[in-house]
């Protein structure tokens, strides 16, 4: 991976915490699903967040099919039309994918700034199917969502990244 110019190197990532992260932010998605007596439209999916991470950072072991996946797990677990997040993530993924190289060239504020029209494509697809299949319309607090989910990109960026971390070590003689 080609990496700006002060940008600390990162040791590479494990698959399980890839994975255990992924897991989480699914769990963190259905609690939040159960607590509210289903999912308010305002709330930023953790899950979408965690994926576009990953589909960024590592799109050779999270890509579009393991959101397919994830998308069918939240339409199961929702009792949403089968295939509603799973269209959703897949595009979602898919665009992720489609730009992370020339996303990694920029700050992770810019960052969260050109994740924004991902986040708010996926919530439009998403209400696009649920409308198609005669489903209600949520109420336009659901414009909030894409907000949030971006505003939480650095937060995602730190703690996604903090095991890849190399601890300081002083030394003169080492070149990296």
């Amino acid at each position: 991976m080609i990496m700006r110019p002060g940008q600390p190197l990162l040791l590479p990532a494990n698959p399980l915490f890839i994975w255990f992260s992924l897991m989480l932010a699914m769990i963190c998605n259905m609690v939040a699903a159960m607590s509210l007596g289903g999912r308010a439209p305002w709330l930023p999916d953790l899950l979408a967040l965690a994926l576009v991470f990953w589909n960024v950072h590592q799109p050779l072991r999270v890509g579009v099919g393991v959101a397919f996946m994830f998308g069918l797990f939240m339409d199961v677990h929702q009792g949403a039309l089968l295939g509603q997040h799973a269209w959703a993530y897949t595009a979602l993924s898919y665009l992720a994918i489609t730009i992370h190289r020339r996303l990694l060239w920029f700050t992770v504020p810019s960052q969260a700034l050109h994740v924004l029209p991902l986040f708010a494509a996926a919530h439009a697809l998403e209400l696009a199917i649920r409308l198609l299949s005669g489903g209600a319309f949520p109420g336009w607090g659901m414009l909030l969502a894409p907000v949030l989910e971006a505003a939480l990109w650095p937060v995602a960026s730190v703690l996604l990244l903090a095991p890849q971390r190399r601890a300081h070590d002083p030394d003169e003689n080492r070149p990296l």
